[in-house]
């Protein structure tokens, strides 16, 4: 398997390596997967905090998305 840091992404920078191995692993890849993705289901992922979700939610904002609602 190759190294997270080979695999192509458009996951936001500034991530922590932790948090783009949480993501990576449970199958986001890109900033369109994760517009699909609540905020609960994210901070559960081991690695995964309030700062590397901040930066997702800016990420997606600057697209015009945002994460899912809650009570979706």
């Amino acid at each position: 398997m190759p190294a997270a840091h080979d695999m192509p992404d458009d996951l936001p920078t500034g991530l922590g390596s932790p948090a783009r191995r949480a993501l990576t692993r449970a199958g986001y890849t890109s900033l369109d997967q994760l517009a699909t993705a609540k905020a609960s289901d994210l901070s559960r992922l081991h690695g995964m905090g309030a700062k590397a979700i901040g930066r997702i939610r800016v990420a997606l904002a600057a697209r015009g998305q945002g994460l899912r609602e809650e009570d979706d």
